[in-house]
């Protein structure tokens, strides 16, 4: 086996790579089994182990069958398939095949030139069984009768080397080799013939070739002896010439031949037949034995024979024979479309490949010949791909824009190869390139930003609501997980919520108090599981829905306290006279806050009326002797919450006579007012001084009462005047807030009705003074608190009455 490498630089245009051509020729007997080892690439180009597999070796056949097959681990070139020299090349010689080796990064051709040598595996083989020659009796000595070689379809040494013929006393063979190297036998009587003495004569022709073994063929001539015959048919032209195209119909009309004798009678018909000729041409063409018309009979491809040339013989009822030589030639048609092969091909394409990546790399191919071999290459327009040519009818698929997943996800792509033959051929392939994710995209949220609400007292654990990002990537890349993030504006909020990484759902970690907190905000992330991993974030409001849980609260009277509140009305009241004013609250919000109050429960429930909305404690008609003195009101107030809350205080009113209204508005509240910045020890010295002034000064009213007793009457009634009962001016003495509901959001103020100014203890006003308290605790809320705390000198002026009243009740 041997192996030449010629290596050659070509240059093209600057924008195609520089290649590198070399030619490897290599020889191989016809008949080697599969995987018969050719030679080993690697060695002949001298190139590095493993070089064929990171460079992508390709090894590409001319033909439609691929007979040999590299492995680009090894670097062996084997046989992939049996080979027949003789249908693969027939007679040619020498028989090669062409294939390719195509290396990329860089871009390299070798052309692989391999011969098959030719082996003895056929035997010579006669066109028939047996052959008939009527041969006349008078024919003289050293006559020539043409014989039809054998056909041995082996080349050279192997192909027939002589001829022998049985023993016999009338011929003998001569055999004669023209300048094209072809045999012809011819039969050359060397004794007469006498038809009486021997009519018929048999022969056998044996022919031999000079392969090892030695194979032969052999033929049956049978001989009959005819009277004499002395003209021989003549041809009008030695040779006929005739010129058709390829893929002729069956049938079509090629050339005509015709030959004559000037003999008379059956000496005088002729019949025309092939003469010498190869089986191929047998049949392909039909020759009319008795008109010499020459026929189109089978398939005429010129790819696979160009010309024909054939040998006409005509003979006559005499059997004598005349010979001439036919040339067809078969010109080409346009009849072989464009032949795509793709080399190497990048099915899956990175979105952010460089440009000029090379995705696929193909050859085109037209079996015609002259321009109808010549072709072109295209594919569609408006693609981010681009056709390169090389060499040799090479071409390179290379990318020219950037890629885009998002956008289009896989290219189906047409190759298109045109001749110029008339009319012009066109073949297609199709290319599908898929393009592969790479992590170009940030997740992103379906909206801008989220509101969530959740009832407060919720379970924890309790759904609150859901986060999406969608990630236009795929797989990885496209995988969101989701975080919320801490800040530290925050506080502790992020303590309040969790949130699914996989699903974006966010629960309540404990049970939210809508009086403590009304709602939060966090930053949720939306993080891809690319690499390096992309994200983008979300504010996401939660807003916490007041339930009805906190039950009203009594400001006044204040509802801890472990004694009754008592109110002053006096006997001479008349009818809508205002007893006092209940005040509450209720810590929660909206219509949960909406308070209405009720008079549940009365000593003489027809006396008192109390203002649903504003808490105005009234008196339904004008006081009696018959009314008891001390009153006993129970008073419920309720929310308006779903279901409503309630609270009730208890409320001791006691029935005076002797005071005025006008005696008690002399005094001046205001001026006893301290500064509402004392501290609460301050306050409690003062009152405790206050109260035990004032027990003093009951004691002596008491020992002055008990004096004035034993006089007459009308000294206390000149001592003491009486006046009638004023109307009471509400706006100057209470203010009324929101209709008998006092908003959480403001300041309360709680200030003494005028019902309960105009107590019978009115002459000790000036002696009281009025305190404000800096805090007041109201279990279970603290803004309760900072309300009584506005309140604090009211609070003060009713405890210095209780204590008056705990004095004379």
């Amino acid at each position: 086996m041997i192996a030449m490498i010629f290596l050659i630089n070509w240059r093209k245009e600057s924008i195609y790579p520089r290649v590198m051509c070399a030619s490897i020729r290599l020889s191989v007997p016809e008949e080697k089994k599969r995987g018969f080892l050719l030679a080993n690439v690697l060695k002949e180009l001298k190139l590095e182990t493993g070089e064929l597999f990171t460079r992508k070796a390709h090894l590409v056949a001319e033909g439609t069958q691929e007979y040999f097959h590299l492995d680009i681990h090894t670097g062996n070139l084997l046989i992939n398939d049996k080979i027949d020299r003789e249908a693969l090349c027939g007679q040619s010689d020498p028989c090669l095949l062409l294939s390719q080796l195509i290396l990329e990064n860089p871009l390299e051709i070798f052309n692989i030139e391999i011969k098959i040598e030719d082996v003895n595996d056929n035997a010579p083989k006669f066109w028939k069984n047996e052959v008939k020659l009527d041969i006349p009796e008078n024919v003289p000595e050293t006559t020539t009768f043409p014989l039809e070689p054998a056909q041995d379809e082996d080349l050279g040494e192997n192909g027939i080397q002589n001829y022998t013929l049985s023993p016999n006393e009338h011929f003998r063979l001569d055999v004669q080799r023209n300048k094209d190297g072809n045999t012809y036998v011819d039969l050359v009587l060397e004794k007469s013939l006498d038809r009486e003495k021997m009519p018929h004569l048999g022969l056998i022709l044996m022919a031999i070739d000079g392969g090892v073994p030695k194979k032969t063929g052999t033929v049956q001539i049978n001989i009959n002896v005819l009277d004499n015959n002395d003209n021989f048919p003549l041809f009008s032209k030695s040779e006929y010439k005739a010129r058709i195209k390829e893929n002729l119909p069956k049938g079509t009309f090629v050339i005509k031949v015709e030959a004559t004798d000037i003999d008379v009678g059956s000496n005088a018909q002729i019949l025309y037949s092939f003469h010498r000729i190869l089986e191929r041409i047998n049949n392909s063409f039909y020759l009319n034995e008795i008109t010499g018309e020459i026929i189109v009979w089978g398939h005429i491809d010129y790819e696979k024979e160009k010309s024909y040339n054939m040998n006409i013989r005509a003979t006559d009822g005499g059997g004598l024979s005349g010979h001439c030589n036919v040339l067809i030639e078969v010109e080409d048609e346009n009849d072989n479309p464009p032949e795509v092969s793709i080399i190497s091909l990048t099915s899956t394409l990175k979105e952010d490949s460089p440009l000029d990546t090379m995705v696929a790399l193909f050859s085109v191919r037209d079996q015609d010949s002259g321009d109808n071999s010549k072709t072109i290459c295209s594919v569609e327009m408006n693609l981010p791909f681009v056709l390169k040519a090389t060499t040799n009818n090479f071409y390179q698929l290379v990318l020219q824009s950037p890629l885009d997943r998002e956008t289009v996800s896989e290219y189906n792509i047409t190759i298109t190869a045109i001749d110029w033959g008339s009319p012009r051929l066109t073949s297609t392939r199709l290319i599908n390139v898929q393009i592969s994710d790479v992590n170009d995209n940030s997740p992103l949220f379906e909206k801008s930003s989220y509101d969530m609400q959740i009832r407060e007292n919720n379970i924890p654990g309790l759904l609150i609501g859901s986060v999406h990002a969608l990630d236009l990537d795929t797989k990885l890349n496209a995988k969101v997980s989701y975080l919320v993030l801490p800040r530290k504006s925050e506080g502790l909020v992020t303590s309040y919520i969790s949130i699914n990484s996989e699903t974006g759902n966010m629960y309540a970690l404990r049970s939210l108090d809508y009086e403590q907190i009304r709602g939060f905000r966090v930053t949720v992330r939306a993080s891809d599981g690319g690499s390096p991993s992309l994200s983008s974030e979300v504010i996401v409001r939660i807003h916490i829905i007041d339930e009805n849980d906190n039950a009203p609260f009594f400001l006044y009277p204040l509802q801890n306290n472990t004694s009754p509140c008592n109110e002053l009305v006096p006997k001479s009241a008349e009818a809508s006279y205002l007893v006092t004013k209940v005040v509450a609250v209720d810590a929660d919000s909206g219509q949960n806050s909406w308070l209405s109050y009720e008079l549940l429960k009365a000593t003489d429930p027809a006396l008192f009326s109390i203002g649903a909305q504003n808490g105005e404690v009234k008196t339904r008609r004008a006081l009696n002797e018959r009314d008891a003195n001390k009153q006993r009101l129970v008073i419920q107030v309720r929310d308006n919450g779903l279901p409503p809350q309630t609270s009730t205080v208890l409320l001791n009113v006691l029935l005076v006579d002797g005071f005025s209204d006008p005696f008690l508005r002399r005094v001046d509240v205001s001026v006893q007012e301290p500064e509402e910045d004392k501290t609460l020890t301050k306050y409690l010295v003062i009152c405790l001084a206050a109260v035990s002034f004032v027990f003093l000064v009951c004691i002596v009213v008491f020992i002055v009462v008990k004096v004035f007793k034993k006089h007459p009457q009308s000294h206390f009634t000149a001592a003491v005047p009486h006046f009638p009962p004023a109307s009471v001016d509400t706006e100057e003495n209470c203010a009324d807030s929101q209709n008998g509901s006092l908003s959480r959001t403001y300041r309360y103020d709680v200030c003494l009705t005028g019902g309960s100014l105009s107590s019978e203890f009115r002459f000790l006003r000036p002696l009281f003074p009025v305190f404000s308290m800096g805090d007041v605790n109201v279990p279970g809320n603290s803004r309760i608190s900072s309300g009584i705390k506005d309140t604090s000198e009211q609070i003060v002026n009713i405890a210095a009455k209780k204590q008056v009243r705990k004095l004379f009740c």
